[in-house]
């Protein structure tokens, strides 16, 4: 995935830009980059790799050489960021959270017009300079913009450093976020509101889908009204989130919470206690002890100083080893006991396979697992949140497959909870990982715990809704 940050400013910025970017690094792993603007020396511009380190030791050692009084930043798991463009809008940098599904024919497409492409190293077409094309087709900013949510197929939220302060636009669905900060001096635009409380920002509005605004250090103005339909990603609060972060004022903490607690009071499951998988299903167990009266454990523990997310290595083997090494089970908390463990997501189940077989070692009398959303039946075309490259990598359309003879056959019915199928493909997740029982919650739960009209909030990946806007762009923001 990926986050950004971004702040114009009436004294320099770059205190408020290195920190605010560096809270968006739970997003991402891949690549970070920072660029500032300042009248006498232009836009400044630096891009690391972080695939062995974290942003802020890449960063640290030369952030003199960024002045001026506003920025924006990225944490990226996909192409080099920010980029600098020079046109008759003027010049600009731009950093994106995108994903581009029709990649290659928007290529062709801008080949086809004359215009130019640089490429990875590895070859790849990058995708903020597609979008950078595209913006650039416009008469103005606002049309450029609109040229990217009419073209591109899957997401894109964006910023754009000009040497007039920063144009941030949502998604036209809204599918990843943005959020204003404010405080005296200063506007801020972020993916995760956690980058406002210790700099001083509050939070001052969260834009809607495809709204654009420009910010400049003493105010801010709309450019573009949010479109009237959202589609907001229900993962944002499963996983991605950080506990502090807020999506559309509805904090992500909070919203573990509740989903826990609705599990535990409808679940008659006897254990004697709850535990989270860190860091995602923390949340979740907590309420979920709450909801069922049973005392909350940390009967395992996440070693932090050295291991990152485990979706961040480029190939199974790899995660599989991170996965193992950064989670630490505690014996003295398992022997003899029921224990029943609360965790976001099952996407293939190795990791989750590899932690039952030592909580059994360890001497835990039963093994209970509780999952914070349904389960994964699609992958999802709009946001790219685990490096699967197909459905297959999905433990439930594996079995499907199995099961049907055909791992798109009959979907509906293993996507719907309580149908026969869905209670084989269950039990049969249950049986592969060695639980004495499994769960998922239910999408009106999930629903109901986000706090959000089913409308607003996208279940692609657990149900297949949603796909009318693989193809439709959303523009519709008339009053």
């Amino acid at each position: 995935m990926g986050g950004f940050f971004g702040t114009a400013s009436r004294v320099p910025c770059i205190t408020d830009l290195f920190y605010g970017t560096d809270y968006n690094s739970h997003l991402g792993t891949r690549r970070g980059g920072l660029a500032t603007y300042c009248r006498e020396k232009g836009f400044l511009r630096s891009i690391h790799s972080l695939e062995s380190t974290y942003f802020r030791t890449k960063f640290e050692s030369n952030l003199d050489k960024f002045v001026g009084n506003s920025g924006i930043g990225i944490i990226s798991d996909t192409d080099a960021q920010p980029l600098l463009m020079n046109s008759h809008l003027g010049r600009f940098a731009i950093v994106t959270v995108a994903k581009i599904n029709n990649l290659e024919a928007l290529a062709e497409r801008l080949l086809a017009k004359g215009l130019p492409l640089s490429e990875f190293s590895s070859g790849r077409i990058n995708p903020t300079e597609i979008i950078s094309l595209l913006i650039i087709g416009g008469k103005d900013f606002v049309e450029g913009i609109e040229n990217v949510f009419r073209e591109v197929r899957g997401s894109c939220s964006l910023l754009l450093l000009t040497e007039d302060g920063i144009i941030a636009a949502r998604d036209s669905w809204g599918r990843t976020p943005i959020v204003i900060g404010r405080k005296d001096g200063a506007y801020a635009a972020a993916s995760e509101s956690t980058s406002f409380p210790n700099l001083g920002y509050e939070i001052d509005r969260y834009l809607g889908p495809g709204e654009i605004v420009h910010l400049r250090h003493d105010r801010i103005c709309q450019l573009r009204r949010p479109n009237k339909a959202m589609q907001v990603c229900s993962f944002l609060w499963v996983y991605y989130g950080f506990p502090t972060s807020s999506y559309e004022g509805r904090n992500v903490e909070d919203m573990r919470f509740a989903c826990g607690k609705a599990m535990g009071e409808s679940d008659p499951t006897e254990v004697d206690c709850a535990c989270g998988i860190p860091d995602s299903g923390i949340g979740m167990a907590l309420g979920y002890a709450a909801g069922h009266n049973v005392p909350y454990q940390r009967a395992i523990s996440k070693y932090t100083p050295t291991w990152p997310r485990s979706f961040t290595p480029p190939n199974q083997s790899m995660r599989s080893l991170v996965a193992k090494m950064k989670l630490i089970a505690n014996r003295e908390m398992l022997a003899g006991k029921r224990v029943l463990f609360c965790d976001d997501s099952i996407v293939r189940g190795t990791q989750l396979r590899d932690n039952t077989a030592i909580l059994h070692e360890y001497g835990a009398k039963e093994v209970h697992m509780r999952i914070a959303c349904p389960p994964l039946i699609y992958g999802c075309p709009f946001i790219g949140f685990t490096s699967s490259k197909s459905d297959l990598e999905l433990i439930t359309r594996r079995l499907i497959g199995e099961f049907e003879g055909d791992p798109n056959r009959n979907l509906e019915r293993y996507a719907t909870t309580g149908s026969p199928e869905y209670k084989r493909m269950v039990g049969e997740i249950a049986r592969r990982l060695n639980l004495d029982s499994l769960k998922f919650s239910t999408i009106e739960d999930l629903i109901a715990s986000i706090g959000l009209p089913k409308c607003k909030v996208c279940t692609h990946c657990f149900d297949g809704s949603s796909t009318h806007t693989l193809e439709q762009p959303n523009l519709d923001n008339t009053p």
